[in-house]
């Protein structure tokens, strides 16, 4: 396992190469992945890095920093947004890393990403909240990616076609509050919804369903960042997402949720993601044809 030190956008970083991957884990931030690239072209970060946007909430002004982050699920204000400031401590071991969050307090949690070559090409990326209070909790893991701008998330939503005569619905999609259906930059296609990014777009908007199959994806500058992860048992939050999408005018979100789980006190959940990052070449940057390419990539 190769490790560099790295400033990325202001921070210090380490960076790891695994497989045809490379990631820049922050030191004084986190548990956050502010760096991801393909060793073909390692100096094109696929994360947006955004040190200054935030959020103000009861306990302070939180940063979203770009890259990958881990919260928890659902969605709430202070909870979600505990600030995550302070430097982590990251843990090498023979094939693995491992990114320790401090301890939240208030929450009763405690957030820990651990990343591991997977396969010939693509890496494990395992997120794990832990129970450190003294009583049950219900949450799910939610792992969010914010990427770079300019680019396009993909998320699949194919019929399962379980019933024939077509009597009952068989997919659905979330909308927020904010998010408007005839927004320019969502794309609805047979099987597919495409979401835009556009720097010139102030406005919000998110989406989320029940991934079919599951994997979600964003493209950029011929490059695809792909996520991979299992259906689980059990209810998912925000009316039952697996993959929700976020964007607005300075980065686009890729996130993936996993199921609301009861956690014991010292007991823990997980959720898992496999990254590729895929060379789409020359192909021009039209939601079908990527869509076409990334299918025939993730079937090898």
């Amino acid at each position: 396992m190769k490790i560099e030190d790295r400033e990325v956008g202001g921070f210090n970083t380490k960076l790891i190469f695994l497989n045809n991957v490379i990631v820049g884990i922050a030191t004084d931030i986190g548990p956050r992945i502010l760096y991801v690239a393909s060793t073909k072209r390692s100096e094109f970060n696929l994360f947006g890095v955004l040190p200054e946007a935030g959020v103000q909430t009861p306990e302070g002004f939180w940063r979203i920093y770009g890259g990958h982050r881990l919260w928890s699920s659902p969605e709430a204000k202070p909870r979600s947004y505990s600030m995550d400031d302070r430097p982590v401590k990251i843990e090498v071991g023979k094939d693995s890393v491992t990114i320790y969050g401090n301890p939240e307090v208030e929450n009763s949690i405690q957030k820990e990403i651990t990343i591991k070559p997977f396969r010939e090409n693509g890496i494990q990326v395992i997120h794990t909240i832990k129970n450190i209070g003294r009583w049950p909790i219900q949450l799910g893991c939610w792992a969010l990616s914010a990427m770079r701008q300019n680019g396009f998330a993909i998320m699949p939503l194919k019929s399962s076609k379980v019933d024939e005569e077509g009597l009952l619905p068989d997919r659905h999609i979330s909308l927020w509050p904010y998010t408007d259906l005839s927004d320019e930059r969502v794309v609805f296609t047979n099987g597919y919804i495409f979401v835009k990014q556009n720097p010139e777009i102030e406005n919000p908007f998110k989406i989320g369903t029940m991934a079919n199959p599951m994997w979600t994806a964003y493209w950029v500058n011929g490059m695809a960042f792909v996520k991979q992860f299992s259906q689980e048992e059990g209810e998912y939050p925000d009316f039952d997402c697996s993959v929700e999408i976020y964007t607005n005018a300075n980065m686009l979100e890729l996130e993936t949720v996993g199921p609301l789980k009861t956690m014991n006190p010292s007991g823990y959940i997980q959720h898992t993601e496999v990254w590729n990052i895929f060379d789409v070449g020359k192909l021009t940057p039209e939601p079908d044809s990527i869509k076409e390419k990334l299918e025939v990539l993730l079937n090898k």
